[in-house]
């Protein structure tokens, strides 16, 4: 008998949701709105320094032409992002973040320290990486994704190599445990 008024009780407790109640207004749920030129989300203000890019440029620009130039940089920056999405060994840790704003900065990340004649505007890598969590492991795993996307864009393995010199010293930023 109380198992049944238990139940009884139970039922009319869950009653199915008002129909037309705007459940983000309810709970105060706001939609962050692309930016129309850029497509990216906007961020908290915080100064923009090439010093945020985490290490200092090659002298050469002989790197750059390896990479194939601007352009070639941001195909593999790219690159290396979609094949991250794409590993089921990190691919949690970008679900809910800018993919647009990542593409881009990363690429201007690599072609700032290519000596490719580009700036990087985005936050430093503690800032930027600061409560996600980042293991050793999802790092090496990233790192693999970068190496097959700059085999994949025919990069010299001695340039690749040079690139991931100046990144590894960042590890110390990104690795949270």
């Amino acid at each position: 008998m109380l198992l049944t008024a238990s139940s009884a009780i139970l039922m009319i407790l869950q009653q199915a949701p008002a129909d037309n109640v705007d459940w983000d207004a309810e709970f105060g749920v706001e939609e962050e709105v692309r930016d129309p030129v850029t497509g990216e989300l906007p961020v908290d203000p915080y100064v923009e320094d090439n010093a945020n890019a985490g290490a200092d440029p090659y002298d050469s620009t002989s790197l750059a032409a390896a990479f194939g130039g601007r352009e070639g940089i941001q195909r593999i920056a790219e690159r290396t992002v979609e094949i991250s999405e794409a590993d089921q060994r990190i691919a949690e840790i970008f679900v809910a973040h800018d993919m647009v704003r990542l593409k881009r900065t990363l690429g201007e990340q690599f072609c700032y320290l290519l000596n490719a004649g580009c700036s990087y505007s985005g936050r430093d890598m503690r800032s930027a990486h600061d409560g996600m969590g980042v293991t050793r492991a999802d790092l090496n795993a990233l790192v693999e994704n970068l190496q097959q996307a700059m085999r994949e864009a025919d990069v010299p393995f001695a340039a690749q190599n040079k690139l991931l010199a100046k990144l590894a010293p960042m590890s110390g930023d990104v690795v949270e445990r």
